[in-house]
């Protein structure tokens, strides 16, 4: 099967789209990968395109602030990625995933290996982050005292939570925006903005409950203990996964 899929799917491509040469022994799920990644640029490219952009605008306007007392001044340009990663994640199943099944691939298949691609950029991310981390604090914060990759309550801690974090977020930030494209192709731009709506209400309504009792210290205590926010992270990355997989078998497009 994956010898045939790709030899179609060359034969498919638009003009002027790099043709995905046959590999044989190479797996339906491995296939997948290697189909998204004919858009190097979305996955390879813009993720991290944005995190140097993020730095360097963090960077002046630092520079063109007053210092102040505080030891480390943080910036959340870092928080651009994420949000990156998250329509990453939309456009794997709102755009690519109807011309994959075009291609014969089927969907459980075609979501396990966006799958495979996140985890796999995940990991990737996440030594980044940790490398980062490193440099950071051995130039003193860039020389200026900036917090860009250590941030505050989830990743300033041991180098291994660190990357486990960032690894984890990126993960849950494609998949959740996996499901995005998943109801997009279910039930178009009202569906999705309801979809988005709904959970606007719940949040809200949350953050009011807390607000009431007072427990927005407790509950940032809860996320930044070093061996609890890691396994969070996690388990909602396999609970939106696991949901995904089950849904988009029933995913008419």
């Amino acid at each position: 099967m994956p010898t045939t899929w790709s030899t179609n799917m060359s034969a498919s491509l638009p003009a002027g789209m790099p043709a995905l040469p046959s590999v044989p022994g190479l797996t339906p799920v491995l296939t997948v990968v290697r189909y998204l990644l004919l858009d190097r640029v979305t996955y390879l490219v813009v993720p991290w395109m944005w995190a140097a952009f993020a730095f360097v605008l963090d960077a002046v306007i630092l520079q063109l602030t007053p210092a102040g007392n505080s030891g480390h001044r943080w910036v959340g340009g870092l928080a651009a990625v994420f949000l990156v990663v998250f329509g990453i994640g939309v456009q794997t199943v709102a755009r690519a995933l109807p011309f994959g099944l075009a291609l014969g691939v089927s969907r459980r298949t075609y979501f396990l290996g966006a799958a495979l691609l996140a985890v796999a950029l995940a990991v990737c991310f996440g030594a980044a982050v940790a490398i980062g981390r490193a440099a950071e604090r051995a130039t003193d914060g860039w020389g200026m005292n900036m917090a860009y990759f250590r941030v505050s309550g989830v990743l300033d801690g041991p180098w291994w939570q660190a990357w486990l974090n960032a690894t984890a977020a990126f993960v849950v930030l494609f998949a959740y925006g996996m499901w995005y494209g998943l109801v997009f192709r279910r039930a178009g731009l009202v569906g999705t903005v309801s979809f988005a709506g709904a959970q606007g209400v719940l949040l809200t309504l949350a953050a009011a409950v807390i607000t009431w009792t007072h427990g927005w210290t407790r509950f940032a205590h809860f996320f930044t203990i070093t061996a609890l926010f890691p396994a969070v992270l996690a388990t909602a990355a396999v609970i939106l996964l696991a949901g995904g997989l089950a849904t988009v078998r029933r995913l008419t497009v």
